[in-house]
């Protein structure tokens, strides 16, 4: 008896069905490697660039952190200079020969309140718990995906470095030239530290400059190798839809002609 198999009509057949599952799962997930399954060397690679993707955000998030302190210890700077600069003046005030000991003692309330609001700014100038001017001392941030990327800021006891200014006391034995050398050393000291922050600052910009545009060529790199051409994956649909209907009348005629023929032979 002549037996004509079914199994060279039904093989291509499934083999057009698993392609077009497969497709299907890409389309569902938009992506054309879902697994190592589909293409190992492709899943490795993305899964170094998605690490590298991921490091880069949250290195920025540290950067942006490092600007936010910078600037909350400039602008505690910044305050303490003009309480500085206005002590500065005060003292000039209390040089004039025709003021009474009273006047001087107005001028004198009006420096020690003023350096009050120093001592205050100094504690309070904090970021996250962390003091940023009343230690001397160092806060470290990632600002890259990759060991040994990082930028420090600078913290500085600034009331250790504002004791001449501190003590100011016109009615009680400060001349006017220790007040004002005081001052100008206050005020010098402070310039130097909002120096260091801006310099620190600039350096934190410039790497969120560079994780950013990292990011997006990265990400950009991912999704050449991870994500689906739609327009290309609906076409293969159509076309495996359109060899699938081929094959079934293929298949079907062949299941046919085996019927007919073992109806001959019976």
């Amino acid at each position: 008896m002549i037996k004509v198999g079914s199994d060279s009509g039904n093989l291509p057949l499934g083999q057009i069905q698993e392609k077009q599952n497969n497709l299907l799962e890409k389309l569902a997930f938009s992506k054309k490697v879902n697994n190592a399954q589909d293409d190992a060397a492709a899943q490795q690679i993305i899964d170094r660039l998605t690490s590298e993707v991921e490091g880069n955000r949250q290195s920025l998030n540290n950067v942006y952190d490092g600007i936010s302190v910078a600037q909350v210890a400039e602008g505690g700077l910044g305050s303490i200079n003009d309480d500085v600069n206005r002590i500065r003046e005060l003292t000039l005030q209390s040089g004039n020969g025709v003021l009474s000991s009273g006047d001087r003692r107005a001028i004198q309330s009006e420096i020690t309140q003023l350096q009050e609001n120093i001592s205050q700014t100094i504690e309070q100038t904090n970021f996250a718990g962390k003091p940023l001017l009343s230690e001397n001392g160092s806060l470290d941030f990632q600002s890259g995906a990759n060991a040994n990327q990082s930028i420090s800021i600078n913290t500085q006891d600034i009331a250790s470095q504002l004791g001449g200014v501190l003590s100011i006391d016109i009615t009680a034995g400060t001349s006017v030239n220790e007040a004002l050398e005081a001052a100008d050393a206050a005020i010098e000291t402070i310039g130097s530290a909002r120096g260091d922050l801006g310099a620190t600052q600039n350096r934190f910009e410039s790497a969120a400059r560079t994780l950013t545009q990292a990011n997006v060529n990265t990400a950009e790199a991912r999704s050449r190798i991870q994500d689906l051409d739609f327009a290309q994956a609906v076409s293969q649909q159509a076309s495996n839809d359109v060899l699938g209907q081929a094959a079934l009348t293929v298949q079907a005629q062949a299941n046919q002609q085996e019927g007919q023929v073992l109806s001959l032979l019976s």
